[in-house]
């Protein structure tokens, strides 16, 4: 009897110990290297003081403070995304990863794996400690159906297999497969577990109006439904003493109010209610802004260029349209388009010529292909190839069919380009018949690939993205963004091997390589690039100096831990200016040009 208890505790302990095994906490590889930087230079001014109050517009009041989900995705997400930290950042001027909530990196062997350091200090804003288990929850959370967001249930299942936790302050991310760039993929942001709780099907309306804690420097303080909504800086934020954040973040207050038509808040703007407004448009720079309060000195302007990635703004040639199969008369509509015209009599030569839809991409980008110009002898040499004849109207003529291209545009404040374009276009044999449609209207057209050519632009990433829009998996069905209906074999083999390339060298030949086929195939005419920011702001506002950094697209952005808060708010020359004005003393005008980023393939 007591040789079989023996057996029996024996076998009980065999079975402690293996249960241990498979519930203990998983080990960290032993030959990890662990990665950080606090060696590239900072971009904040040290001059930087705290205070003040930022007011600025919105066209329209969010339908939500949820960041997924129904009603989600409006411009205003960025305001509340802007306050949420990362894992890691992106350095704006040198591109390299830097801290945030991580403070130190390391890339697993088998190109999938990054394992990540969390600061000891970092805090929720409820004052809640940030540890492993809020990424492990980001998971669990955009997976969840309860959160009604098909792409993120769809992304973060496919793109990340899972997220390890070793102890509260270390874990890692893992991908579904291996990828370049993997930092780019797996710096993922926490959701604050004890916050949610378990997600149910009450989610939407639940969280509607809710306000999250988040990690960075603001929090929505206040908000009237309808009219505002106002952050507030945290005094205490655990974040204001690191290198890449300190002087940063420095206005007490950000104010939203809804004022619904940018006329309006140009005159709010004038009148002091808003304290910066955008420039970027020839009208506003060149003329609207010709005022006493600038002619004073009270309200400055600012000329920024910066050098990131452009937008791929031109016109989308669909190649499944009758008119747009033949290279030929594809290649003859490019050279029919006049865009040095508008650019010089639209535009005021403020926009620039954008060469190639992968223009700012650095080594990436494929720096000798020229966008075809304006040519009436080009034209002709490509049509009289094709067997194409003028028609007693001037217009090209084959078999019955006119060389008759319909243009799709959304923005009325477009119309005058496309009009420079249509005349010109018709001195070449080309016509020209304009549809301007409400905004979703012409995406619904496009997206379901019933446009002829589409004038419009699409978003950048930080690295060249060919899949999307130019293989040819995604080409003559709906709902994808080969909307040029691109169907080259030898392309897709070149896009395959770019996506499945772990080499940086091999993937940056073969940019290159995708870059000079989408110009071969004459689908997309590139039109314009705006590589700068310009800006009105009252004279108590300070920047640093330079004014922004590489990738800043708006110099007075509040958030944004990449390139926001660089400003701040001058009490002394608030005071300056208000009794100047009252006493109608005027300072010098200033109009500053910033270049110290210009784009060297614009330099004059």
């Amino acid at each position: 009897m007591k040789f079989l208890q023996s057996a029996i505790i024996i076998q009980l302990l065999a079975l402690i110990t293996y249960a241990s095994t498979l519930f203990a906490a998983p080990q960290l590889p032993e030959d990890i290297k662990w990665l950080t930087i606090d060696t590239d230079p900072v971009f904040a001014s040290p001059e930087a003081q705290k205070g003040g109050t930022l007011n600025l517009a919105l066209l329209s009041f969010p339908l939500t403070f949820r960041t997924v989900g129904p009603d989600a995705n409006s411009s205003f997400r960025n305001a509340i995304l802007g306050n949420q930290l990362g894992l890691i950042g992106i350095h704006p001027n040198t591109l390299n990863i830097i801290p945030e909530l991580a403070t130190h990196w390391a890339f697993g062997k088998d190109q999938k794996t990054m394992y990540f350091r969390l600061n000891p200090a970092a805090r929720w804003s409820d004052g809640h400690p940030v540890t492993a288990d809020d990424f492990a929850f980001t998971l669990e959370f955009m997976r969840a159906k309860h959160i009604i967001a098909p792409w993120y249930n769809d992304h973060y299942t496919k793109e990340i297999d899972k997220v390890i936790v070793y102890d509260d302050h270390t874990l890692a991310v893992v991908s579904t497969k291996a990828v370049p760039d993997l930092h780019l993929r797996l710096g993922l942001t926490p959701t604050p577990r004890h916050f949610y709780g378990a997600l149910d099907t009450d989610f939407v309306k639940k969280y509607n109006w809710k306000i999250a804690p988040n990690t960075g420097p603001y929090q929505i303080s206040d908000f009237k439904k309808g009219k505002s909504v106002k952050f507030s800086r945290k005094k205490e934020w655990w974040a204001r003493d690191l290198r890449y954040f300190k002087n940063r973040f420095n206005v007490n207050r950000v104010i939203y109010t809804v004022v619904r038509d940018r006329n309006v808040q140009w005159e709010y703007f004038k009148k002091g209610k808003l304290d910066i407004f955008d420039l970027t448009m020839p009208r506003y720079w060149h003329t609207k802004s010709d005022i006493p309060e600038v002619r004073q000195g009270y309200i400055h302007r600012i000329w920024f260029f910066n050098d990131s990635q452009q937008s791929a703004q031109g016109l989308w040639l669909n190649q499944d349209k009758a008119i747009f199969k033949d290279p030929n008369v594809r290649y003859a509509f490019a050279h029919a388009m006049n865009i040095g015209k508008v650019i010089e009599e639209v535009l005021r030569n403020d926009y620039y010529r954008l060469e190639g839809m992968f223009v700012g991409y650095g080594p990436y980008s494929n720096t000798e292909i020229r966008a075809r110009r304006f040519d009436i002898g080009r034209v002709t040499q490509y049509m009289e190839a094709s067997g194409w004849k003028r028609g007693e109207d001037g217009i090209w003529e084959k078999a019955g069919q006119r060389f008759s291209v319909e243009v799709l545009y959304s923005r009325e404040e477009h119309t005058p380009r496309l009009v420079v374009l249509k005349e010109e276009a018709k001195k070449a044999g080309v016509e020209l018949r304009l549809q301007r449609l409400d905004p979703a209207a012409a995406y619904k057209k496009v997206m379901e690939k019933n446009h002829e050519a589409d004038w419009g632009g699409w978003s950048t990433s930080l690295r060249p993205g060919f899949w999307e829009h130019f293989h040819s998996v995604n080409a003559h069905k709906p709902q994808t963004n080969n909307i040029t209906n691109t169907d080259d074999p030898e392309m897709d083999h070149l896009i395959d091997a770019y996506r499945n390339s772990l080499d940086e060298t091999e993937r940056i030949a073969l940019s290159l390589k995708i870059q000079g086929k989408i110009h071969d195939t004459g689908a997309f005419v590139p039109t314009f690039m705006v590589p700068y920011v310009r800006q009105a702001f009252w004279r108590w506002w300070r920047l640093p100096n330079p004014a922004g950094t590489k990738r800043s697209g708006d110099l007075f952005s509040p958030f944004d831990s990449t390139t926001g808060g660089l400003f701040w708010y001058d009490k002394a020359l608030y005071d300056e200016t208000r009794k100047a004005m009252k006493k109608r003393r005027a300072f010098e005008p200033a109009t500053l040009v910033d270049e110290t980023y210009k784009m060297a393939t614009i330099k004059k």
